[in-house]
């Protein structure tokens, strides 16, 4: 993340996106495929990491292998097999949604992912007990703990979608979109931007 400065002298936290061009490698009509579909293409793949329908298939938009391949339904924009499209789509103000894989954080305990307090009283006894989840649960009855129960486990790495995004900026020559705001991942991962 960064930040820009507006023409009426306010700053802006914004997240700077290369949007690199992503080649049509297959156009879906409803006619051959009972849908209407574009599918994009992004990321140089070794020839030799691919198998030969997937050569095959990008041979027909005349293009090398790609490492990333989405379909997006009922495209408004109208694209022929091989061609790209790059950030001229979007348009500064724009309202967008990216969405993104979140930071994998790893084995979390319930104070770092559950928000929970912990132990406030030193005293009573209390040994090394202020990060610990406390009581899960009953005894003898119900006799086990209950689904859903907030506990210690793997954090983050979650499919998230961000609503009312806007584009704030776009370098058309760089292929830069800059989004306000944070969005999901890490540095060099693949974001989706829906408008």
């Amino acid at each position: 993340m960064t930040s820009i400065f507006g023409t009426d002298g306010k700053q802006t936290a914004v997240t700077i996106i290369e949007a690199a061009p992503n080649v049509v490698t297959q156009v879906k009509t409803k006619e051959s495929d009972g849908y209407n579909a574009l599918q994009l293409a992004l990321g140089d793949k070794n020839e030799k990491h691919s198998t030969k329908s997937e050569l095959n298939h990008f041979a027909k938009a005349q293009t090398s292998a790609k490492k990333f391949v989405k379909e997006f339904r009922d495209y408004s924009i109208e694209k022929t097999l091989g061609e790209t499209i790059s950030v001229d789509i979007f348009a500064e103000g724009d309202d967008v949604e990216v969405v993104g894989t979140t930071k994998g954080k790893g084995f979390q305990g319930v104070v770092k992912r559950h928000g929970f307090s912990g132990v406030g009283e030193a005293t009573h006894g209390q040994h090394d007990r202020s990060r610990a989840p406390g009581s899960i649960g009953g005894s003898s009855y119900p006799a086990r703990v209950f689904k859903g129960m907030r506990m210690a486990g793997r954090m983050g790495g979650d499919r998230v979608k961000l609503k009312g995004l806007k584009v704030v900026k776009i370098f058309a020559e760089k292929n830069y979109i800059l989004i306000s705001g944070s969005v999901p991942g890490h540095n060099g991962s693949i974001v989706l931007i829906q408008k």
